[in-house]
């Protein structure tokens, strides 16, 4: 018989962010002397100051930056949702739509849990009302009976709730959001109530530009949300400060503790940026971009990943052989004849720079077939 495990060897893989970073929340809230819209935890500056992190801890406490990016941006988002409208949070895979979202709906409601998942099963129990079916049958309609949704939790609480892959859902779910963005209430006929928001109810939606065309949005839908674009990263120095603050999250989280060393990782996201962009960074070499979509949030993993390998498997220290084995599964991803996109940028690119670029040349000639 297997023992169970205590408490103390158990541990959730993924804190939500209100409870991940609550030492800061709790002390901007303890500090902030800014007017706060009804029904938010925090003034739209300190709101600002946690996505974006401080200049100076804030009573005794360091605010860290969750977001790496354009600050005008995420002003414009917070600015949003202070007034009545609903905020689209719309890019390319993995430009953190999702993690902005979370952490503005943690400092903003005090909670990130009020969210839908978009799917093409997405129905309107998700995001209205349903019925625990035993007890309707039971005893009728009633408050007891009733299993509210996120969105509606959140109206009637004064929160946030958050919609993500808004464009994957179907066309009666993106109608039923026009409903309740224009009106503000959502009818239970069943009960005989309309249940109105509370000041500080809006909604937080993304939606993947790569998506365009599987339910795209009605022109009614988009009127209610003001778009904010989350870009790519194009910048070396912000990527590279982006993966590696991620990365070392991650393995702090998972307790790994191969660290890659700095130069993997720059030369890992200025693979990626060359890639993407089909172009080396001097201007003078044209390379061919894969399928795959390599995103910031995808050189995340591929060195995380890394850093598991060589602890694992490899001799406790990240070197370009891990991160071959690792960025091969990435760039394979949509179609397995990127493999070969990979060697001949290596061949074209990495064969002729030093240093790190000479062991990934190396590395993908032992371990890379395709």
């Amino acid at each position: 018989m297997v023992a169970a495990p205590s408490e103390e060897t158990m541990a959730e893989i993924r804190l939500p962010a209100e409870r991940k970073y609550d030492a800061e929340l709790a002390a901007l809230a303890r500090t902030d002397r800014g007017a706060r819209p009804p029904g938010w935890a925090l003034s739209p500056r300190a709101v600002e100051t946690y996505v974006m992190g401080g200049d100076a801890p804030v009573d005794g406490v360091t605010i860290t930056p969750k977001y790496i990016g354009d600050r005008a941006l995420v002003q414009v988002a917070i600015a949003t949702l202070a007034s009545d409208r609903a905020l689209m949070l719309a890019g390319e895979p993995g430009t953190a739509k999702s993690w902005l979202s979370e952490h503005l709906s943690a400092a903003i409601s005090g909670t990130s849990a009020l969210v839908v998942q978009g799917t093409a099963g997405t129905s309107e129990e998700h995001i209205k009302y349903g019925w625990n079916y035993a007890m309707l049958l039971a005893e009728g309609p009633s408050e007891r009976a009733l299993v509210t949704s996120p969105v509606l939790r959140a109206m009637r609480e004064g929160k946030c709730a958050r919609v993500e892959e808004i464009t994957r859902t179907s066309s009666e779910i993106q109608d039923a959001l026009i409903s309740i963005l224009s009106e503000k209430q959502v009818a239970i006929p069943e009960l005989g109530q309309v249940v109105s928001a509370q000041r500080g109810f809006n909604l937080i939606a993304t939606a993947n530009t790569r998506d365009r065309g599987v339910n795209e949005m009605s022109a009614a839908l988009k009127r209610r949300f003001n778009f904010v674009t989350v870009p790519v990263v194009e910048d070396l120095e912000q990527e590279v400060a982006i993966v590696t603050r991620r990365e070392a999250e991650l393995r702090a989280d998972y307790q790994v503790g191969a660290a890659p060393p700095a130069d993997l990782a720059r030369m890992l996201v200025t693979v990626f940026q060359e890639l993407r962009a089909g172009l080396t960074k001097d201007g003078k070499t044209k390379v061919k971009t894969p399928a795959a979509v390599l995103s910031t949030a995808e050189a995340i993993s591929v060195l995380f990943q890394s850093g598991i390998l060589a602890q694992s498997f490899g001799g406790g220290s990240v070197t370009a052989a891990e991160v071959t084995r690792s960025l091969v599964g990435a760039i394979a991803k949509e179609n397995a004849d990127d493999v070969k996109v990979l060697r001949e940028y290596v061949e074209t690119v990495a064969k002729g720079r030093p240093g790190p670029w000479k062991e990934l040349h190396a590395a993908t000639k032992a371990h890379v077939r395709g």
